[in-house]
Parts: C-alpha cells; structure tokens; sequence
C-alpha cells in the first residue's frame, strides 16, 4: 500500500482496527468527527463477551489494561414487573465470564493504546469521491482532503462510507429510550436504588419497559423505554416539564412508585434514544477498497446486548486479514466480509426477536426466562 489504511470514525471498533494495525507496524490513521475523546458522554457500561469483545482486546494486546478497569459486581442482574415484585435476581461477581467496564473507559484505554497523531480529532468527513485511478478521494469539513487506497468506516449508525457500498438505511424500530440521571442516586433516593440492586435492573412490560443501572459511585442511569410511532418521536419536547416529559411520566403512572422516580427524576434535562437497526442479513458486493465495521456494517437494536462486542471483533478480524495479507488488501477485505455477514446476521436476529420479548404480550415473564437461560 502506497498510502496510509483510512479509518473514519474513533470509536470501539475503529480504534481496535487502528491499534492492531499499527501494533504491525502499518501506517493508519483515524479520522473522528469530535474535536476530543472528553467531547460528549459515551453512554454506559458494557460486558464483554468471551467469545468476541474479550477476544478482541486480547488481540489487542490490552487484556491487562482492561481488567484493571472491570467494574466488579456489577454484571449483577435483576428482573421485576411494574409492580417491583422480583422475578429474577442475579448476583454480580468479581470474575465473571462477561467483566463490566464503562464505554468510556474502554474508549479511553483504546485511544491511550494508540501512538500519538494516528487519531486526527475535528476532522468531519463532508464526501467521498473516486479518482480515477480507483482510490478514494475524502473531503473534510475544516478543508482538509486525503486520497486513499483502502477506506474503513468505523462512523457508526449514520454512517457516510456505507452509501459507497450499499444503500440500505437504518430503521425505526418502533422503540426509544428515554435516558435520566441521577447522582448519589443511593443516598438521595434509596428506594429506587434498592430495588435496582447492584448491577442492572429491567422491568419490561407490554409495550414499554425500564432498564436502570447502578453504578460503583452510587450514581443510577436509566433507559424509560416505550413503543410509539415516529411521529410521536418528531412530536415530543423534553426540555418542556409541561409537554413530553409529562407524558413520559404519564406512560409510567401506574408503575411501583421507585420505578416511576427512575422515569421522572434526573438531574440532567432528559436525552431521547431513538432505537433504529439495519435490515437483519444486510450485506453488500464488493466494492474495491472500502469496507465497514461496527455500527455502520450492522447496526442493531441492543437487546442482545451485542452491539459493542461485535464493533470490537470486526475491528479484530479486519485488522487480522489485512496483516495476514497485506500485499493483497482486496483479498483481505473480502475474507473479512464473508465471516461479517453471517457473524452479523446472527446476532441482528437474536436483537430482532429478543426486542419482541421485551416488549411483547409475555413481558415480564418472557424476559425472565430469557436471563435465564443466558446467565445459567
């Protein structure tokens, strides 16, 4: 390769893409939207799965850094109905087989990992074009341009390297979060922190469902989750106490009074999280030195809870078939799709149908069984 392997977008599986290259000593470099990693909140914690995010730190070379990271007890798991009743607890542990870490620790040791310049902050990617001996021509909001032989998109659900490949657009599922924060969320409000216990607590019903996390400090970041159409997504204003706020407290009325002080108390203006997924099985032909990883290759909604796991072993696995042929990256490329096509689709399944236990006619109880089977 004449030119340095372009990689658009810093996040979990750009970086990893990024790190292992350049631990072989290829020259890449990272293009990322943000002006730095302290930008914007990274969102909250992940278990990393043996058989693919662990893997791909290990392949990493950061197996250390991230176990001095893990949140322990914090994989705890509990299931309740709106009522509060338990249906399912799961203690947390200090050696699972699915460590917690906070994405954005883990973001951070991935960056850490990198040597310095291989990330260009304040970089956002504006088009893309082909020149005619084939490469990739990229154009930058703040002027800058570089042509490329070999372009990753690592830049998530809206992506814009997936349209050189396929024309396949993201969804709404029908489901959006409603995220609240509360700090000290154990001394101020112990009830609802109670009832979350250590780790996470899901309380899903028929159409809506809360999902809340504790954290080490105390702190609680819940999810209220609701079906509606997408108009009603166009049509609410949190930041009105008057208007969408009121009526997310309204959807939630009934509820176990900690269940509702999860919904309706935050010490942050609420953020809404609109779950969209690309078309289960979605793959693409090949299309000469371009290819994605991540959320722009598969994005699903995230109730396999594999999303992040799987943006860390693309990472991996391009990353592995580029080294392994580094004379032949159309060659690689292709190696690596044909296992991300059906290692993809795989899992967009299991989201599919395990979105339609959260929120089905059998909630609670069919995600009760579901925890189950995983965690037994």
């Amino acid at each position: 390769m004449s030119s340095p392997i372009i990689v658009i977008g810093a996040g979990l599986g750009g970086l990893v893409t990024a790190r292992i290259l350049s631990m072989q000593g290829l020259e890449v470099v990272v293009y990322e939207a943000e002006t730095s990693i302290g930008s914007r909140a990274q969102g909250g914690l992940l278990d990393l799965h043996e058989y693919n995010g662990q893997l791909a730190v290990r392949a990493a070379g950061l197996w250390d850094a991230f176990l001095a990271l893990v949140r322990p007890n914090e994989d705890a798991k509990r299931v309740v109905d709106k009522a509060g009743n338990v249906l399912l607890d799961h203690p947390g542990s200090t050696d699972g087989t699915r460590p917690e870490i906070d994405r954005g620790d883990l973001r951070r040791m991935l960056v850490d990992s990198l040597p310095l310049g291989v990330i260009r902050w304040g970089h956002k990617l504006t088009s893309i074009s082909t020149t005619s001996e084939g490469h990739h021509e990229l154009q930058f909001a703040n002027g800058h341009r570089i042509v490329t032989e070999v372009l990753v998109g690592a830049d998530g659900a809206w992506s814009r390297v997936r349209p050189q490949l396929t024309d396949a657009r993201p969804d709404y599922s029908g489901v959006t979060f409603i995220e609240t924060t509360l700090a000290d969320g154990s001394g101020r409000y112990p009830a609802a922190a109670a009832l979350v216990g250590d780790g996470t607590l899901i309380a899903p019903s028929p159409g809506q469902a809360v999902i809340s996390h504790r954290h080490a400090n105390g702190s609680l970041t819940t999810y209220a989750a609701v079906t509606r159409s997408a108009d009603w997504l166009a049509s609410i204003d949190l930041d009105d106490p008057e208007g969408g706020r009121a009526e997310i407290a309204t959807a939630f009325a009934d509820w176990a009074p900690p269940l509702r002080t999860l919904v309706t108390e935050s010490d942050a203006a609420p953020t809404v999280r609109a779950i969209h997924a690309l078309p289960v099985g979605i793959s693409w032909a090949r299309t000469p030195g371009v290819t994605l990883v991540g959320d722009a290759a598969h994005l699903m909604s995230p109730f396999a809870g594999e999303g992040a796991n799987l943006a860390l072993l693309d990472g991996a696995e391009l990353a592995r078939a580029i080294i392994a042929s580094p004379d032949d990256t159309e060659a690689a490329i292709s190696a690596y799709e044909r296992d991300l096509f059906w290692r993809s689709e795989t899992f967009a399944r299991a989201s599919a149908s395990n979105l339609m236990l959260f929120f089905g006619a059998d909630a609670p109880g069919s995600v009760a069984g579901l925890f189950q089977r995983v965690l037994s």
